[in-house]
């Protein structure tokens, strides 16, 4: 009895030892890929696409009026010795009698300029001068080309273009009222380039186009909330300030600008931005393009994308050589090494342990979803398969995963580009400065593994224009 006890205890013993020997043998264990990122988060939202901002600018001749007539008022000019001038034995002083009028045509400025002139001249007569004083009133004619220079500075080049008389010069002689139109017209004509000169001097200290483009290139600088959920702004960081040369349409001034910048998105705080108090130099070129580009971004956490697949794939059966073998997926985990995603799967079933993947990740636009390509197994992985288990390498376990194993960031993406352009609508940024835009096309850029979460960003295509309307 005590010898078949014996027996049976050798051979259960016997047993167990086959079994763990199996056990151990169908256990897998290979090491796991390094984790590592070229990249972090951060970097990616601060990836920044050259985009140049279209400004159209419209500048009613009226404005322009309003600013000469609010400056240019009184005493414009004198000539105070009769002795200047080759002893011309005249003296004078302009005053801006009524409104300045303004037009345009054939690229040049048209101003009519009223004014009240006092002068005294010297009258000769019988071998006498007596010096005489006399008002009179005259509209005088000018047109100037207007240009700018690369530091804002306003440069015009103005002529004489004739005048009318208004109310004419005579002095009182020996009783009599002595017209002398002809002598105060030689005059005039011969003081006409001091003139032009003074009226050319009036213009460039005050005609100011700087205030209402650095208003508007202030205005792009500010960070620019798209999404209250996901903290996101909008940032321009511009860099070049190009113009188009001043075009006239009726009582308008047209021209088109262009704030030539990086545009990127950044999420968190708004970021804190300084207003500028200078420009940049000024580029003038024939045309402006009016394209935009900016990064929409969309994330997934690790944690997040190994919950969607593990909905998808736990608890599902895989079966090989005519279902001799089968193994089952009890767990997922994903983590990043450099471009690749590497998915650690837990099996169960004819092997038992865990088995790592990796494959590179990218957005597909159909389906609007992060997917897979070029998923296979990771070298350490492969081996041991091959030792103990070459029918798994063999079967669609990975190509399935492959197929099916999508991130869903879709409804981010739309969200994201419904919210910009909702906020490129007609949208008021300051006074007679309103941004319009739209976005024309999205296209994939690329999916970034960082170490923190899964970043699709595509590229949002399409034009804004910021209309800035007078001289504010």
């Amino acid at each position: 009895m005590s010898r078949f006890l014996v027996v049976r205890l050798a051979v259960g013993w016997l047993f167990i030892n086959l079994l763990s020997c199996q056990s151990s043998h169908n256990r897998l264990n290979p090491q796991a890929p390094k984790e590592a990122y070229n990249t972090t988060e951060m970097e990616v939202r601060n990836e920044r696409f050259l985009s140049t901002v279209h400004v159209p600018v419209s500048i009613a001749l009226g404005d322009v009026e309003r600013q000469i007539n609010a400056q240019v008022n009184g005493l414009i000019y004198e000539d105070n010795s009769l002795e200047d001038n080759n002893n011309d034995n005249f003296m004078t002083k302009v005053w801006k009698r009524g409104t300045i009028i303004v037009n345009a045509q054939d690229s040049l400025f048209h101003f009519v300029v009223p004014l009240k002139i006092w002068a005294k001249a010297g009258v000769s007569a019988l071998g006498f001068t007596q010096y005489k004083e006399t008002e009179f009133e005259i509209d005088l004619r000018f047109k100037t080309k207007f240009d700018l220079e690369r530091d804002w500075s306003v440069h015009t080049q103005t002529q004489g273009d004739g005048y009318g008389w208004v109310r004419r010069p005579t002095v009182s002689f020996v009783g009599l009222n002595i017209p002398i139109t002809n002598i105060v017209g030689r005059l005039i004509d011969k003081n006409l380039s001091s003139i032009t000169k003074t009226l050319d001097q009036q213009i460039r200290r005050n005609v100011d186009l700087r205030t209402p483009v650095l208003k508007a290139w202030n205005t792009l600088r500010e960070p620019y909330l798209v999404s209250e959920k996901y903290r996101t702004y909008l940032q321009v960081v511009p860099k070049r300030i190009l113009i188009t040369p001043l075009r006239f349409e009726g009582r308008t001034i047209r021209s088109t600008i262009g704030i030539e910048g990086y545009t990127l998105t950044t999420t968190g705080a708004k970021p804190d931005v300084r207003p500028a108090v200078s420009l940049p130099d000024l580029t003038v070129v024939p045309q402006v393009k009016d394209d935009f580009q900016i990064g929409l971004l969309s994330e997934a956490s690790y944690q997040e994308a190994a919950r969607i697949a593990s909905e998808e794939f736990v608890g599902k059966t895989f079966s090989f050589n005519n279902d001799r073998y089968s193994v089952t997926i009890s767990s997922m985990e994903m983590y990043g090494q450099n471009e690749n995603l590497i998915i650690k799967a837990g099996l169960k079933g004819t092997v038992n342990g865990d088995i790592y993947l990796k494959g590179q990740p990218y957005y597909d636009p159909q389906s609007q979803t992060i997917s897979l390509r070029d998923l296979k197994y990771d070298l350490d992985t492969r081996n041991i398969l091959q030792q103990s288990a070459s029918w798994l390498l063999k079967g669609t376990l990975a190509r399935t995963l492959e197929k099916q194993l999508t991130i869903p960031v879709g409804s981010q993406i739309a969200e994201m580009q419904k919210l910009l352009q909702e906020k490129l609508k007609n949208n008021q940024l300051a006074k007679g400065v309103v941004i319009n835009g739209r976005i024309d096309e999205i296209k994939p850029d690329q999916v970034y593994l960082t170490p923190t979460a899964i970043l699709a960003v595509v590229n949002a295509r399409g034009q804004i224009n910021v209309k800035v309307d007078g001289l504010q």
